[in-house]
């Protein structure tokens, strides 16, 4: 079983794909992380986010591990937990440049399906059921107004203990969309088959009630 969750709600897909996973006894998989690493890695070296050549190359040489550790999923890159990092304010303003780069999805993208075809999973992107998994059993797309995202991604950095201005936030995410949308590469579109589910008025427990629901009727 492959189910494929997609659309701009970043941490909504994360939090509705571990719920989902742990409800069917499947992996889960969130995508995004794997583009925050590669962009993590290249800010560490100093690479030119406009060089593709020197991205796709430092790409191809990471080793990058999606595993579970005490009931959490960790994000390692050549053996290091790189976790706490993937939401460092540097990653979020470089990751949308570097995963437009041709020769770096691709390289994702086949590291993603190694991963997927090895049983039952849960995968969540911005690309999975048009480009990554395109034969998945079941297709969700996660939508939520920019308002409603961004203050919860406000709340989510508060939570944390990070000072973040809402307005920015909003422009940030406003430019992430069009950035996304708009690439030649694998843009983030809903596919033909995926149920579409708008998130503004739901909770992650009623909306992975809708998606097993979905299931069902398959």
């Amino acid at each position: 079983m492959k189910i494929t969750i997609d659309g701009p709600v970043a941490s909504g897909k994360t939090a509705v794909g571990r719920a989902l996973a742990r409800r069917i006894a499947a992996r889960f998989l969130d995508t995004g992380t794997m583009y925050r690493a590669a962009t993590w890695a290249a800010l560490q070296r100093n690479l030119d986010f406009s060089n593709a050549d020197s991205l796709a190359k430092l790409v191809q040489s990471l080793s990058i591990e999606v595993i579970l550790e005490d009931g959490e999923h960790v994000l390692k890159v050549n053996g290091a937990d790189i976790t706490d990092f993937l939401r460092d304010p540097d990653v979020e303003a470089n990751v949308s440049q570097l995963s437009q780069v041709r020769q770096v999805r691709h390289e994702l993208v086949n590291q993603q399906r190694t991963i997927a075809d090895n049983g039952n999973i849960v995968v969540a992107g911005r690309d999975i059921g048009t480009v990554v998994i395109p034969d998945a059993n079941l297709k969700i797309y996660l939508d939520a107004s920019i308002d409603i995202r961004a203050r919860r991604r406000h709340d989510e950095m508060r939570r944390k203990g990070n000072i973040a201005n809402l307005g920015k936030l909003i422009e940030d995410i406003k430019t992430r969309d069009t950035m996304d949308s708009k690439r030649d590469e694998s843009p983030l579109v809903a596919a033909s088959d995926a149920l579409i589910i708008n998130t503004d008025r739901l909770r992650i427990d009623q909306i992975v009630t809708r998606i097993m629901q979905s299931m069902e009727q398959k």
